[in-house]
């Protein structure tokens, strides 16, 4: 599903130069769940930039699904991204004055869905996350876990291979967390793939693999049982 060969990324602010990645190799099958980790400042964020279509690199390679990923142009990489992926964030990154199903519904109509079908799918999938009867509340009326699953339901209904999740429960208090993680795994039954960037171990001891980024650098690669 996912193949990074060699990948190099550095950023340049005035007479400064800062290389934060540094020659990554990762290859994430279908269907794998990962987390990765690592302190401030190592690359993970910038990784996972790079994995959704929202950085570029300076050199090496970077296949999603067998499509070499470089370069595009914004619209090219906007498609890519509503068609392949599905993006949760630890600050939830919902429109404050959209009610919970016009926030599911978003990326369909970014695919040019009617009105009413998308609003009949966002149901459907608000009603998966059990919170249908808070269809038509603002995310200020929320609670955070509740914003949250409507993120989960926003990043599911484009039918995207891969979830990228941004420290999702690092928002959440740890009961919360643990169904935010139920419900990821729910998802990655159904054959998603899903990558996971987060500093907290029992999240991600509950993924299959654990990769550990330290400068730029992957330092090891755990199995988790």
């Amino acid at each position: 599903m996912i193949r990074i060969n060699q990948i190099h990324k550095s950023y340049v602010t005035g007479q400064n130069s800062l290389h934060v990645l540094k020659g990554i190799n990762l290859k994430i099958e279908a269907g794998e769940m990962i987390s990765i980790m690592g302190a401030s400042g190592s690359g993970k964020s910038t990784l996972l930039n790079i994995l959704g279509i929202l950085d570029t690199y300076d050199s090496g390679e970077y296949l999603l699904d067998g499509l070499k990923i470089n370069r595009l142009s914004e619209r090219k990489a906007a498609q890519l991204r509503n068609k392949m992926l599905g993006f949760v964030f630890q600050s939830f990154n919902l429109v404050s004055f959209k009610n919970a199903m016009e926030n599911v519904a978003l990326p369909l109509y970014y695919q040019d869905v009617p009105r009413k079908k998308r609003n009949l799918v966002a149901m459907e999938y608000l009603d998966r996350m059990g919170l249908k009867e808070w269809a038509h509340h603002l995310p200020n009326e929320l609670s955070g876990g509740q914003k949250q699953r409507v993120a989960i339901a926003r990043a599911l209904i484009g039918k995207p291979k891969v979830i990228l999740a941004d420290e999702p429960t690092g928002a959440l208090d740890s009961t919360t967390s643990q169904e935010v993680m139920d419900i990821l795994h729910e998802v990655n039954s159904t054959g998603i793939t899903v990558i996971i960037v987060t500093h907290e171990h029992d999240i991600a001891l509950r993924t299959n693999k654990t990769i550990r980024i330290t400068d730029g650098n992957i330092k090891e690669i755990i199995t988790n049982v």
